[in-house]
């Protein structure tokens, strides 16, 4: 029998994900298409590889084990897994068809709504995926300034103006690499020793895990004006999630570009790119930003279902609320357990476990952590993305599973027993930053 969401007696049975990802792996580098999916970022021997359903915030794998589910799909399924409203929405275009060979009255209809509910969405164009977005603000930013240098803060997509930055940085010009350099969040004066007129702009996460402190966005806003470096705000995240109207309406503070992909359409492909009409004006002639599926119907339809269903009901606070609870209540846990090491921290829609160890040491309390809630129905990766589909039921099972599972936590870490207790090799990490943070880019060279 497979596993259910309830405290099961074996960890799951997972045969029919190993074969498959067996075949996978000689096909597909790394093995998967999105390196947080992929089997890295998941407890060998014990977490499925391939899941085959899900239904609301349950997802079912392969083997037939079903889990609630606290990444949905990595962000992007906001509503729910086959949340009706949404899949009514794309079956009734698909009847109509999904790409055509001219424009679709649903381009128009999408970015009316777009611009009804986005501060300071003069101009609205759409795409597929957040990197297609940011690098298209980027390129605004660089063509509207006559300059090159770009500062970033937080994580902006794989294409080269950003990871350049990074671990991954192979295959990049040298070129490229000298043109893009990273401030701090919620360092004020990172910012004003990183800015002078070779910046074109600031892209920044307006939030990830730790919210701005002392007006922190609205002085980075005067700054960038001060310099005439433009502001983009990279809200996949926080779209839709803060607020309706994105972390813009949240916290009071427009850029002058805002790029959104993610929560938007419940899990269909579409980001959409927003901004002051003198800046995105260029989209005109000057700067080329187009693409086939751009305009691609099904996508659209969801975006339209998204909005009107987020407008018409209070899903914001409903996802502060569920996740409120999650934060509040492993809190208590492991302060009840003396975990001084571990935190749930973050914004309510989307929290995130920290812990406070050396590097490594985080990583195998981490993967004990998950094996133990996989053995419970519950697949997590270290975050409570909640989505509108989380239920009073969920949050109380999973309450209950960190109840059982940190004091197993708390007496391997007091025993140095961790590792051992560990069924499969340790997480890795996803992401690592190289040396070029907070290094102010060099002066008087203006593109």
């Amino acid at each position: 029998m497979p596993n259910t969401v309830k405290f099961n007696s074996a960890y799951p049975s997972i045969a029919i994900s190993d074969k498959l990802y067996d075949r996978a792996r000689n096909l597909i580098p790394s093995g998967t298409q999105t390196l947080a999916k992929g089997p890295g970022q998941y407890s060998c021997g014990v977490a499925p590889k391939y899941i085959h359903k899900g239904k609301g915030s349950h997802v079912w794998d392969v083997d037939g084990n079903e889990f609630i589910d606290y990444n949905m799909g990595i962000g992007p399924v906001l509503l729910g897994y086959c949340y009706e409203k949404v899949d009514k929405a794309i079956i009734e275009q698909l009847s109509s068809g999904i790409t055509f060979s001219m424009m679709h009255p649903l381009e128009l209809e999408a970015a009316e709504l777009i611009q009804r509910v986005i501060p300071n969405a003069e101009s609205v164009r759409f795409s597929k995926t957040g990197a297609d977005v940011t690098s298209a603000a980027v390129r605004l930013a660089r063509a509207f300034t006559g300059r090159d240098k770009i500062l970033c803060c937080g994580y902006h997509g794989w294409h080269d103006w950003y990871i350049s930055t990074t671990d991954k940085d192979s295959g990049i010009p040298q070129c490229i690499k000298d043109n893009t350099y990273t401030i701090e969040y919620n360092d004020i004066s990172s910012a004003e020793e990183a800015i002078d007129d070779s910046v074109a702009a600031v892209i920044l996460e307006p939030m990830v895990f730790d919210e701005p402190r002392d007006n922190y966005l609205h002085k980075l806003k005067e700054l960038c004006h001060k310099n005439n470096t433009l502001l983009i705000f990279d809200e996949m995240w926080t779209g839709f999630r803060l607020h309706l109207g994105g972390a813009q309406e949240y916290f009071g503070v427009n850029a002058d570009i805002a790029c959104f992909s993610k929560a938007v359409a419940n899990g269909m492909p579409v980001s959409v790119l927003t901004g002051r009409k003198d800046v995105m004006e260029l989209l005109e002639k000057d700067v080329f930003f187009y693409t086939t599926f751009g305009g691609e119907t099904l996508s659209l339809a969801a975006l339209k279902a998204v909005i009107n269903e987020m407008s018409e009901k209070d899903v914001v606070s409903y996802l502060s609320y569920q996740g409120s609870r999650l934060k509040a209540g492993y809190n208590e846990i492991a302060e009840n357990l003396n975990m001084g090491y571990t935190r749930c921290k973050g914004h309510n829609s989307r929290t995130i476990i920290t812990i406070n160890r050396a590097p490594a040491e985080q990583l195998e309390i981490k993967t004990l952590i998950q094996q133990e809630l996989f053995k419970r129905g519950i697949l997590w990766s270290g975050f409570h993305n909640i989505s509108f589909s989380h239920t009073d039921e969920d949050i109380l099972y999973t309450l209950k599973a960190y109840e059982d599972v940190l004091p197993i936590v708390a007496d391997a870490v007091e025993d140095n027993a961790v590792r051992s207790l560990l069924r499969g090799k340790v997480l890795e990490p996803v992401f690592r930053k190289t040396g070029n943070f907070h290094t102010k880019p060099k002066t008087g060279v203006a593109a």
